[in-house]
């Protein structure tokens, strides 16, 4: 029995977060074996400010999409961490990009700053990918899911001609957690 984990996933409109979501969901549902929902937020916050996407993963039925009080936290931006830190559950993982984030306020959870989005542009040098990278950091942090299920989640949605850099940056996502 798996406990249903509650992810939040914030950042700004261009970072992909809400397909990271999406292709979380998606392993988890059809590689997996397990349910998911995946909701974002739409609104003003969509244009330009924080945006944000709901993943609730879990071996039972889900009966509300909306996460309160997430499992995992994911704050790629400053403006994201400002608004959303202070939702975490106690005891759960709050993950923040160490270039574009300064965590301020100790919350109770095990936070962890790691050099993300620097990391993608040393060893790949294109920015597009750093959702995928993330991806790849929180679910070896997690054990939600495979890389072999990402993978074949990406394999349906990635252009072929960016298949091969997507699969680098997920596995190098893996490597910098351990």
């Amino acid at each position: 029995m798996m406990e249903r984990c509650r992810l939040v996933f914030s950042g700004s409109g261009g970072q992909g977060i809400i397909t990271a979501a999406v292709i979380l969901a998606e392993a988890a549902v059809l590689h997996e074996n397990l349910i998911a929902v995946q909701s974002q937020a739409y609104g003003p916050e969509a244009r330009g400010g924080a945006s944000r996407s709901d993943v609730i993963i879990a071996d039972s039925e889900i009966y509300f999409p909306k996460v309160n009080q997430p499992n995992v936290l994911v704050c790629l931006t400053q403006e994201a961490y400002n608004k959303f830190y202070s939702i975490i559950r106690p005891g759960g993982l709050l993950l923040t990009d160490s270039r574009y984030v300064r965590t301020w306020d100790k919350v109770d959870a095990m936070q962890r700053e790691l050099p993300m989005y620097e990391t993608v542009m040393e060893k790949i040098g294109k920015p597009i990918v750093f959702n995928i990278f993330m991806l790849g950091v929180l679910i070896t942090m997690t054990n939600l899911v495979s890389p072999e299920s990402i993978i074949k989640v990406l394999e349906t949605r990635i252009p072929p001609g960016f298949l091969e850099m997507n699969k680098k940056a997920l596995y190098l996502g893996t490597e910098l957690v351990k």
